[in-house]
């Protein structure tokens, strides 16, 4: 550490004032409105007294005899005034007090943050005519522009001595001597000849000088395509690319927090076999076995067992895993996901401590045990207490204890069982939240009676249902199958062909459960009522023998209803499962990084598509960092409270085999899964087949809006389908996405070619909607359904009690805690409940559908126009999906539970809300 002592000691000061350098010239000014934080080991100036002037390192900065000093001397008498915004270096919500003391002597040195103009319009013709670079400007007042004690913006003054042949600036290029990195927000220039206010948003964390192999650029907030950048510019933006890229880096070194560096690497950082072989996994991405997305590039080197796996982090460090500065947790945020992150505290738990938590036995004894975790928590036992007091902050501690400290986990009252503890066990319920649950993408139209399986009969054998019309004709209403098929009554949640191939291998783990069928009628009042479910296990003598299944149908009455409670929850369990791993973490957070990491790579900051597309890129490659660190990692929490256990990552891997990227958008989705037809005549081209379907109602409104926004943005840059075909930088972009960032599927014939305004606004609609409001719909009603696990379960145990065994007798008697035995281990529910809480909840800081991180993203005023219609058209979206709520003939909107769909609304408060369309995949 640097030590102030040695810095200050060679000077005297005087008691009462001092003079400091300014970037104008020494100004004397009261002590008091400048004193270095009074820290150990450090003096402050009241500890010693000046009577000579500080020497200032730079060599412009010369003392005169009459003891003024200008360190940044002027070349001309004409000036331009501007402020930058930005946020000096803070951890979590506190200053870094040696940092703020390092920057204030690197100021009274003469270390200063300079400023120089980039012409864009005149060029260098000494340097290859790039645009002209104007002389040094300063921060002004860094010493007297006090910190916030909150992570906030500092403003600064800043004159440039103004140069004829800079014209209209277009760029500048900043170089920070400080010791510590800062968060620069904007640039205004004030009164610019010819132009008047230039603004540049910035929003880039600026690390100190020799950090950088390259100096730092910033651009105005005008939009450029590639070929109409103005020429002063073109080296620059072209340059900056460059830089992002990476391409002058040694790829083999492991990237550090300053670096700005952008590239792919393969899944191959889940597994850790230097902890043994039951933690080695495959590498996802690069082979047909095991196709996958990209991942952004870390360098970590590799274990010492398998020299193609990369080595993981420490548990405690998995928050400073490296993805470029810009795309890192903002402090808010991070701070929020600190103090409820640590309610996962029993994955880190030594063994023994664990093993207090839940005491003898990993089970809960009956409902109320379960429910007692949202009035009082658990009661700690003394050493449990102790080891989380002396592991942890003071005040996260209370925030964990916050009333007598002996109190852990109390988690809040999930919606589920707010109104009615009871609701989530009809039937109805059970069926509604295909609809309007957390997974309502799976639901399917039945077109063939029995259900058929589409896996390699020569491989599996016969799959085909074993579900009858014996089964289900007597609930269909008086009409026959053909005719409830025809009529388009009958509908599938299919999870036996996906679970199938692999079911044999995951139940060699703790796990026990089965691959499903489930079959449902559609009502007159629009709900669906289950007419059977079907579980199905691998034939004990091979796979090729297919398999063996068994039918369920409704009960409510003796032991029957007990097992059909049973078996409604290991489908459960299967969609819990699809869920987590296929429709949440696959279709949103694992697609859609490569788009960011290719957008950064080849898309510059003044292009249309990267202003379009930014705010929904937002912290993406950050969560999905630390998912692999924590989440879907070797004996993660993924692994630990999702039923595939350690499949879970390989089976997602199989599943994106079926990935196809245009049927992404939600219109050809429901079209797919027959939920829906094509119809001119309706209102979004597609009329649903359930029409009190809340999931696809409420998101073909928001498709539409969105794409309304993409198709006025795009039509303003894009006039026809040669300047798509023209645009370098759009091409470069697009190609490397299929051919690099989703590189498994580049041979595949759906990709859009990108050489039409269509295809450009088809996709970029598609991406806007995957990291927006499909991600929302997935996951920010997690809690609200989930949080009580019975409802939702995402593992089992046991298999269905068979007749004449003790586990049947204990069905008969105490059918809750057969239930809880087989679907709520003590341990893995705590977990799963506090990693689902975190999921579900806003920040703070976030930004919804329709907002932007600034009002002056560009100067386009037209598009500031749309963008402002966008939000308003949003506004009334939301106003009918309040509406509709409240219509009582609409009852797959509440449902027996009364939790109305709301996660579609598209703005939301802070916490815990279940409601709220972030415009990115942030967590």
């Amino acid at each position: 550490m640097l030590h102030c002592k040695h810095l200050l000691t060679p000077f005297s000061f005087k008691r009462k004032v001092v003079a400091v350098a300014t970037p104008n010239n020494l100004t004397s000014i009261n002590h008091r409105a400048l004193l270095l934080p009074k820290l150990p080991g450090f003096l402050s100036m009241d500890d010693v007294t000046r009577s000579q002037p500080l020497p200032l390192a730079s060599t412009a900065a010369k003392a005169s005899q009459n003891n003024t000093i200008d360190p940044h001397p002027k070349y001309e008498d004409k000036k331009i005034k501007g402020r930058v915004v930005l946020m000096k270096k803070n951890v979590l919500d506190l200053n870094d007090l040696t940092a703020s003391v390092l920057d204030r002597v690197d100021e009274l040195v003469g270390k200063a943050v300079s400023l120089q103009l980039i012409s864009s319009v005149n060029g260098d013709p000494e340097k290859g005519s790039p645009g002209k670079v104007g002389k040094p400007a300063y921060l002004e007042n860094w010493i007297t522009t006090i910190t916030p004690l909150t992570a906030g913006d500092s403003a600064f003054d800043i004159t440039f001595d103004w140069d004829e042949e800079i014209g209209v600036p277009g760029a500048f290029i900043i170089r920070n001597d400080h010791h510590s990195e800062f968060y620069l927000k904007t640039l205004t220039l004030e009164d610019v000849p010819g132009e008047g206010r230039i603004h540049f948003v910035c929003n880039s964390w600026v690390y100190p000088a020799d950090k950088y192999k390259k100096d730092r650029i910033f651009f105005t907030n005008k939009t450029y395509l590639s070929s109409d950048t103005p020429k002063p510019l073109q080296k620059f933006r072209e340059e900056e690319l460059v830089n992002l890229r990476g391409d002058d880096d040694d790829k083999t070194r492991e990237l550090q927090e300053w670096d700005r560096v952008y590239d792919y690497a393969y899944y191959n950082d889940l597994g850790n076999p230097d902890k043994g072989q039951e933690y080695a996994r495959p590498v996802l991405g690069g082979s047909s076995e095991f196709p996958y997305p990209r991942r952004g590039r870390t360098g970590r080197p590799p274990t010492k067992t398998d020299p193609n796996t990369e080595s993981q982090l420490k548990l405690i460090m998995s928050l400073n895993i490296y993805v470029p500065r810009d795309e890192r947790f903002g402090p808010l945020k991070l701070s929020d996901l600190l103090a409820y992150g640590l309610k996962t505290i029993p994955q880190v738990l030594k063994p023994e401590l664990a093993a207090l938590l839940v005491g003898s036995h990993n089970e809960f004894n009956n409902m109320q045990e379960i429910l007692m975790l949202y009035e009082g928590g658990i009661e700690l036992p003394d050493g449990i207490l102790k080891y989380i007091r002396d592991s942890i902050h003071e005040e996260l501690f209370k925030e964990l204890f916050p009333t007598d400290g002996e109190n852990f986990l109390k988690f809040p009252v999930p919606q589920v069982i707010q109104d009615n503890k009871s609701a989530w066990r009809t039937d109805e319920e059970f069926a509604r939240e295909m609809l309007a649950g957390v997974n309502p993408v799976a639901i399917r139209r039945l077109q063939e009676f029995p259900p058929a399986s589409k896996l390699d009969q020569k491989a599996y054998g016969d799959q085909t249902s074993q579900i009858t019309k014996e089964h289900i004709e007597h609930n269909l209403k008086g009409l026959s199958i053909d005719e409830a098929i025809k009529n388009n009554k009958l509908f599938i949640l299919d999870h036996h062909d996906a679970l199938m191939p692999y079911l044999r291998r995951i139940n060699t783990t703790s796990t026990k459960t089965y691959s499903s069928r489930t079959l449902l009628f559609l009502e007159n009042d629009g709900t669906l009522k289950p007419l059977a479910i079907e579980l199905s296990l691998p034939h004990p003598d091979g796979d090729q023998f297919g398999c063996i299944s068994k039918v369920y149908t409704p009960s409510s009455q003796g032991v029957e209803s007990s097992i059909w409670q049973l078996a409604k929850a290991y489908v459960n369990v299967n969609d819990s499962g699809h869920h987590q791993l296929i429709s949440h973490w696959l279709k949103t957070h694992a697609v859609i990084e490569p788009f960011v990491i290719a957008a950064n790579r080849q898309l510059s900051v003044l292009h249309p598509i990267h202003k379009l597309l930014h705010p929904h890129f937002r912290e993406t490659m950050n969560a999905n960092a630390i998912a692999r660190e924590v989440l879907t990692n070797a004996g993660g929490i993924i692994e630990e409270t999702v039923f595939p256990a350690k499949f879970s990552m390989e089976w997602s891997s199989v599943m994106y085999k079926n990935w196809v990227f245009p049927e992404q958008a939600l219109p050809v989705d429901l079209i797919k899964r027959g939920m829906a037809v094509e119809d001119p005549k309706s209102s979004h081209s597609v009329r649903l087949l359930i029409e009190d379907y809340p999931y696809a109602a409420d998101g073909l409104e928001i498709w539409s809006a969105i794409k309304t926004w993409v198709k006025e943005f795009c039509s303003f840059y894009y006039k026809n389908d040669e300047m798509v075909q023209n645009d370098s930088e759009l091409q470069s972009w697009w190609k490397e996405l299929r051919e690099e960032g989703h590189g498994d599927k580049k041979d595949e014939p759906w990709w859009p070619k990108m050489q039409t305004c269509e295809e450009l606004i088809e996709s970029c609609t598609i991406i806007i909607w995957l990291s927006s409001a499909y991600h929302a719909a997935i996951n920010y009603g997690q809690y609200s359904i989930g949080g009580y696990v019975p409802n939702r379960p995402s593992i089992s145990l046991h298999f269905m009690p068979e007749e004449g065994t003790p586990e049947y007798e204990e069905l008969k008697t105490n059918p809750d805690k057969a239930f809880l035995k087989t679907f709520t281990p003590q341990l893995q529910t705590l977990l799963g409940m506090a990693s689902i809480e975190i999921l579900s909840r806003h920040p703070v800081d976030e930004l919804y559908l329709g907002q932007r991180g600034t009002p002056e993203w560009t100067t386009d005023a037209n598009m500031l126009q749309a963008s402002e219609d966008f939000r308003k058209k949003l506004e009334g979206i939301e106003k009918r999906i309040i509406k509709m709520n409240k219509d009582e003939k609409l009852k797959n909107r509440v449902g027996p539970a009364k939790i109305p769909y709301t996660l579609l609304y598209p703005s939301s408060e802070p916490g815990l809300t279940g409601k709220g369309i972030p415009n990115s995949v942030n967590i």
